[in-house]
């Protein structure tokens, strides 16, 4: 380890022992690095590299402070390093996605509430009225299981799930516009889902989830075996409702 990475381990130290606790303001840059037994250089190093892992923030004019150390700021970095992962490892993910979405699918049935299901819902029409617009359509198929995850109530989840997911949208445009069958075969599905989770049935809920994604891993290993890679298509636009 270099000097810098062990003075950032020993900040992450204090922080897993309770001696810094989110919202916290660190000591003075000098009285740090002292008490670290450290040059300032390296210190203000170190604290470079936990700002931009969002472990700690700086407040121009206040001081350097710990972050909330919520689950979807400090996995924020997941989804760039995703988007950066090179060759065919869109199945690697579709994989991921069905390991850990049905199981999800199934919490979300044992906590959604009346107004989850109506955000749900809310998706699932933008899905019919979109369904001869496949970037439309997929655009709100990803709304559609994003708020289904966020009912869990597991940030974590629900962050892990969307950086996961999210690098498969282009595969999923791909197979909407090549497959004349799929936005019906998509809403359909969907439906299902829906049924499962206003029934509270996470079984039924699973099963519904787990058919989905096992749908879209199948057309894809099939096409991509023919293919060799996946065209360039247009990624869905922006969500105008991300939350």
């Amino acid at each position: 380890m270099s000097l810098t990475d062990k003075a950032i381990a020993r900040i992450r130290r204090m922080i897993r022992e309770g001696e810094l606790v989110p919202g916290s303001k660190l000591p003075p840059e000098q009285q740090l690095a002292a008490e670290l037994g450290l040059s300032r250089n390296l210190m203000r190093e170190a604290v470079k590299s936990l700002v931009v892992a969002r472990v700690l923030e700086i407040r121009r004019g206040d001081g350097t402070y710990v972050t909330s150390l919520a689950p979807g700021l400090l996995l924020e970095g997941l989804g760039g390093a995703v988007e950066l992962l090179q060759g065919d490892t869109v199945l690697e993910l579709t994989e991921v996605r069905r390991l850990f979405e049905p199981v999800a699918t199934a919490l979300a049935a044992t906590r959604i509430t009346d107004d989850d299901l109506a955000e749900v819902e809310r998706h699932l029409a933008a899905m019919r009225d979109a369904r001869d617009d496949i970037e439309l359509l997929t655009m709100h198929d990803a709304a559609f299981h994003r708020a289904v995850i966020r009912a869990t109530g597991n940030e974590t989840l629900a962050t892990l799930l969307e950086h996961i997911s999210g690098r498969t949208l282009r595969a999923r445009v791909w197979r909407g516009l090549a497959d004349a069958d799929a936005a019906e075969r998509t809403i359909v599905e969907h439906v299902a889902i829906l049924d499962a989770l206003v029934a509270r049935d996470p079984n039924l809920a699973q099963a519904a989830a787990l058919m989905h994604v096992n749908t879209t891993e199948r057309w894809l290993r099939d096409h991509l075996a023919e293919e060799g890679r996946i065209p360039a298509v247009t990624g869905p636009r922006p969500d105008p409702d991300p939350t």
